[in-house]
């Protein structure tokens, strides 16, 4: 890939960007073509060679020898297959020079390909994805140990006078960091497989139960061991940190690698290259910040204690589902694939049939009425000798029961609304005179005679103030060993009539109460009626009543 030149536009060099990603993106082509299998076959003979640059018979060969998918393709169609994999990138016309002795075998022989570095790389990865994609990969955890020795080691030898020697600094950085990384590759893969598996729902028994066991044991043991070393390689790599830039220069200036193809002298990117594993700067972050917070998002470390958490609450989740299922809530999830499997699989009746079977989904034969509410029809009746419904006419004609015409006019009701009002301003005003009469005849109820509605008020503060009270055991004055109670916070009010009532107990005390709907004793009570405390704080006076 080449630079973007000199006083290129923006814009230009985000279009070259996008056309070379389109360029690699392009080589998984081959993944999804409907001759996919005999690509995969063509390229894995490619790969099996090192520098291989391969004719069309020499191909065939191998092809034929292999079997498979492809052994049965002819020169020609295996020519087509060549050259489209070509214009994918995954394949690039050999540029060897064609010895042949004879025209006919020069013909055949004059095209010859290799596999490119693109190509390789994808074919690699589409191989181990359709091994191993679905098996469940160990992690490496022994691995952890010596990236933590290898650390410590480092660092005493970085810190050092004098310095590491050049060449045992880069047997170091690379041990270090191929071990590490086959280790965080290996924890990546795990977790990805136990994801995948905790969020079936149709386990059975046997496979909670492994399943339970592989993630209370051997995660614990993971997480338990990450938790353990982390702290230690983040020290160490805290120690190590401020001399990374000087080792990195130190490794550069000792082996240079494949460095000096990159620059170019017109300024031109001729070849990018990748360098190895720890010999950039950005290598070291990453693995910083797999053990340590560096960025504020958190570490890795704190990635793998939360997926954790979040397997246990999915094993959780399937308990809770296996224990429903053993009072009958099971899932249904195998059963509902199988009968997918065999709709997929029957002819158009048979589809049918399988419907009404499963479901029950009769065609429609009747035509459902209610009954009148005083007829009792039998689950069992049969729908020839029961009861006849009646069907309306819009139903029977029209299908619908939908009324026809216009809609009426909401009705009115401002005049029940008006009564309603009267009445409750009339009730209002009833409650009002009741207290009205009650203050004025306070202190001379033995002389008047109550309103039912004043009587009523009445009682009902007098119910409420005895609800209030908090009774008080009485000292014995008498001396002749009686127990008395006392009345406390005998009280009641309605703030809205501004009225109050006080209750007291009085060894002696007669109440009297006449009214029209008779009279009302009261033995030991005094009762003082009066106004609120918020009207008496206006100027009014509280008036006790006997």
């Amino acid at each position: 890939m080449e630079a973007p030149a000199p006083g290129a536009s923006p814009n230009a060099a985000t279009q070259d960007v996008q056309n070379e990603a389109r360029r690699r993106l392009d080589a998984y082509t081959y993944l999804s073509a409907p001759e996919r299998l005999e690509h995969l076959a063509i390229l894995r003979v490619f790969c099996g060679t090192l520098l291989a640059d391969l004719a069309v018979p020499d191909l065939l060969a191998k092809l034929r020898q292999a079997g498979g998918p492809a052994a049965g393709l002819d020169a020609d169609t295996l020519a087509v297959r060549l050259e489209q994999l070509v214009r994918w990138g995954n394949l690039l016309r050999s540029s060897h020079t064609v010895k042949a002795s004879s025209i006919s075998e020069y013909q055949r022989s004059r095209t010859r390909y290799q596999l490119s570095k693109l190509g390789e790389r994808i074919q690699r990865d589409a191989d181990g994805v359709l091994a191993e994609a679905d098996a469940a990969r160990e992690v490496s955890n022994e691995l952890l140990a010596l990236v933590e020795r290898g650390l410590r080691e480092l660092a005493e030898h970085v810190t050092a006078p004098g310095g590491i020697e050049p060449q045992d600094g880069l047997e170091r950085v690379s041990t270090l960091f191929v071990q590490f990384t086959e280790f965080a590759d290996s924890v990546r893969d795990f977790y990805a497989y136990l994801g995948q598996v905790l969020a079936r729902y149709d386990l059975d028994s046997a496979e909670y139960q492994g399943f339970k066991e592989l993630l209370l044991d051997y995660v614990e043991a993971i997480t338990e061991d990450v938790a353990f070393r982390a702290p230690r390689i983040s020290a160490a790599l805290d120690t190590l940190w401020p001399h990374v830039l000087g080792l990195l220069a130190r490794l550069d200036a000792h082996a240079q690698g494949l460095t000096g193809l990159s620059p170019q002298g017109d300024g031109r990117l001729e070849t990018r290259v990748q360098r190895s594993r720890g010999r950039e700067f950005a290598d070291w972050g990453g693995l910083r910040g797999w053990f340590s917070d560096t960025d504020g998002q958190g570490s890795q470390v704190d990635l793998l204690r939360d997926a954790t958490l979040r397997a246990l609450q999915s094993l959780l989740a399937n308990a809770k589902r296996m224990l429903r299922s053993a009072t009958g809530e099971m899932s249904r999830r195998k059963d509902l694939l199988r009968l997918a499997r065999w709709f997929e699989e029957a002819a158009p009746q048979d589809a049918h049939d399988i419907t009404v079977a499963a479901f029950g989904l009769y065609g429609s034969r009747h035509l459902g009425i209610p009954p009148a509410t005083d007829e009792v029809v039998p689950a069992y009746t049969s729908w020839w000798t029961g009861p006849v419904v009646e069907v309306p006419m819009a139903l029977r004609e029209r299908g619908s029961r939908a009324q026809r015409g216009r809609t009426s006019a909401v009705e009115d009701h401002s005049a029940q609304k008006g009564r309603l009002r009267e009445a409750a301003r009339e009730r209002a005003a009833a409650r009002a005179a009741a207290a009205d009469e009650l203050r004025s005849a306070s202190g001379r109820f033995a002389e008047v005679r109550l309103t039912s509605a004043a009587l009523g008020l009445l009682l009902e503060l007098l119910a409420t103030a005895l609800g209030n009270a908090q009774l008080r055991r009485r000292a014995d004055t008498d001396g002749v060993g009686a127990t008395d109670f006392d009345l406390d916070q005998a009280h009641s009010e309605d703030a809205e009539l501004g009225i109050r009532l006080a209750v007291r107990r009085t060894a002696g005390a007669r109440c009297v109460l006449h009214s029209v709907d008779g009279d009302l004793l009261l033995d030991g009570l005094e009762l003082d009626v009066g106004r609120t405390f918020s009207d008496v704080a206006d100027g009014d006076a509280e008036v006790s009543v006997s």
